[in-house]
């Protein structure tokens, strides 16, 4: 090596300098072949898992830099009501860095706070029959479908990839109320000492067989009153604050809490001997998952 440099200061600057340069490009094809030999022996999970960590890696840098993380996004979420349950799918643009207009629809069911479920028990003295349970005094069952359109809004970006995303929703459209009959199984008197079982709904004319507890044998479920459903229409509105804590990648993982308001053309009557409604609040609290893309 030392003869080599005695032997190299004899040549001028600039000869070693071409010398230099045409060794380097010699030695770039075996480095290259080097690289790439040793990316072949990394596994296929191996080269996904750093394919993953770099989108990720991605995603957070974009984030800092105020860029736009993702395009759209599609929700499907539960959500518990204080009067009930809804079901709904969600699906998002994004506008700005910070905003999004959304349209979703909803599908869900109000109970009234004085629902109570009995269970009644048959003795027919060779055998004992539990009945299904049912909601004594129950009038109808009361579904709601709503489609919406909305504005999301960030009012607090995550600092790491671990962190919580904080983004105020608004949102409102039509709601479309069903009422169904509910009904139950009863015995009826056909004549002295005997008697069958009847499917009934409540009627006003004679609510007695309906509202007498010994009377009713058991609920009958979802089998009768989709053919005598009513339609009304009305409108609804709501707002709320949605936590992000999923990682900055293509799935979404939010809860979602806020609250909801309603107003339809008609009373709706869910109970009897309660007063009927047109307008309904309440508080909620939903689970979210989705995908970003």
């Amino acid at each position: 090596m030392r003869k080599f440099m005695q032997y190299m200061k004899m040549f001028p600057a600039s000869l070693k300098h071409i010398f230099c340069t045409f060794s380097l490009l010699l030695l770039m094809p075996a480095l290259m072949a080097q690289e790439v030999t040793e990316k072949k022996q990394l596994s296929k999970r191996q080269v996904g898992k750093m394919a993953r960590q770099e989108k990720i890696e991605n995603y957070i840098r974009q984030q800092e830099e105020g860029a736009l993380v993702f395009d759209r996004q599609t929700i499907y979420g539960l959500r518990l009501n204080t009067d009930g349950w809804n079901m709904f799918f969600e699906r998002a643009r994004m506008r700005t860095v910070k905003t999004a207009n959304f349209f979703y629809l909803e599908v869900g069911e109000k109970k009234h706070p004085k629902e109570k479920k009995i269970t009644n028990t048959l003795d027919y003295g060779f055998f004992v029959e539990t009945g299904s349970p049912y909601v004594y005094g129950k009038q109808n069952v009361f579904y709601q479908v709503k489609p919406g359109y909305g504005q999301q809004r960030m009012i607090g970006g995550k600092t790491n990839k671990n962190g919580i995303s904080i983004h105020w929703n608004y949102s409102g459209g039509v709601a479309l109320g069903l009422l169904r009959p509910y009904y139950v199984t009863v015995f009826e008197e056909t004549g002295p000492n005997t008697f069958i079982e009847k499917d009934i709904r409540y009627d006003p004319a004679n609510p007695i067989p309906f509202l007498t507890p010994g009377n009713v044998i058991q609920g009958t479920g979802l089998r009768h009153g989709w053919n005598e459903m009513s339609i009304i229409p009305g409108l609804h509105a709501k707002s709320g604050l949605r936590f992000d804590y999923g990682r900055f990648n293509e799935l979404v993982s939010a809860i979602e809490v806020g609250l909801n308001a309603e107003y339809y053309t008609k009373d709706i009557e869910i109970m009897v001997n309660n007063p009927a409604r047109r307008f309904f609040f309440n508080a909620y609290v939903a689970i979210l998952i989705g995908k970003r893309n």
